[in-house]
């Protein structure tokens, strides 16, 4: 009997030791590009346009980053996308949220459309829309404002938060509900104590591809912010990348700019992740 377990374990070390170097290559394929940007960004243009690549910054320094800073309209971009994201977002959560509970925990008349409704909308190429959401948002004087295009990134985005919080809902059981109600809670109540933080881990990955969309989203706000002041950060981004003087791009601070430009969205997963476990944890011992 111990002969075969060693014989089959014996068998399947080769298999393993491929797949350990698959995932390997594909890790280093997937965080090459990451490492190169910063590696880019410590770099002068020079050598960056040399014909031999230079894979360590040796000799680099923040200079890139400097420049990138004293661009005055860098703050002003950060300061928009971080209103416009954090907007859309709250927004985004908390509509979505209503709207999986009731799918998810209530029958009423329309449910069923209601849901194919939902589906049919992310099925509209983002394309399509520009024209319609340019003479809307133009209708009501909110072009070039962050609550015109916050309302357009939430309107984007809740349908497809809907589906991935609907997956959450249902996949609690309403017996937890229902056993609370029986000790004596009102449904809302039942509801707060005992579903809610068991739906915290779905809160925070829809937060997540909220956050995502709106913060890293170009092709809408090129839309409808023209006016360069009003810039988000992807917009600040491209027209950063000729330099004013020799119109010549200067890609060590385009690396440096984009560098700048994920910070934000690095420090927001630090902070997601740690409560991503707790609310794990904090949904186990209640439920």
């Amino acid at each position: 009997m111990t002969t075969t377990v060693a014989l089959r374990t014996r068998r399947l070390r080769p298999g393993r030791i491929v797949l350990t170097i698959l995932a390997f290559a594909i890790a280093l394929a997937w965080v090459f590009p990451v490492y190169w940007m910063l590696n880019s960004s410590l770099l002068p243009n020079r050598t960056l346009q040399s014909f031999i690549p230079t894979f360590v910054p040796f000799g680099g320094s923040f200079a890139n980053y400097a420049n990138a800073l004293e661009d005055g309209s860098f703050y002003s971009a950060l300061g928009i996308s971080l209103s416009v994201t954090l907007i859309a977002v709250f927004f985004c959560l908390l509509f979505a949220f209503l709207a999986a509970v009731a799918i998810s925990r209530f029958r009423f008349k329309g449910r069923k459309t209601f849901v194919v409704a939902v589906l049919l909308v992310q099925m509209l190429p983002a394309e399509g829309l520009f024209i319609a959401q340019y003479k809307m948002v133009s209708s009501v004087g909110l072009l070039n404002s962050v609550i015109g295009i916050s309302i357009i990134y939430i309107a984007a985005v809740v349908p497809f938060t809907v589906w991935m919080l609907r997956g959450f809902v249902a996949g609690i059981p309403a017996d937890l509900e229902e056993a609370a109600m029986v000790d004596g809670l009102s449904r809302t109540q039942a509801f707060m104590r005992i579903t809610f933080p068991l739906l915290a881990p779905g809160l925070v990955a829809s937060g997540v591809f909220a956050f995502l969309q709106a913060w890293n989203e170009f092709t809408v706000a090129l839309v409808l912010l023209p006016a360069e002041q009003m810039h988000t950060l992807p917009l600040w981004l491209r027209g950063f990348i000729q330099a004013s003087a020799t119109r010549e791009t200067d890609w060590g601070q385009v690396m440096a700019a984009s560098t700048l430009v994920a910070v934000p969205v690095i420090v927001f997963f630090l902070i997601v992740q740690g409560r991503m476990t707790s609310g794990l944890v904090s949904g186990a011992v209640k439920g």
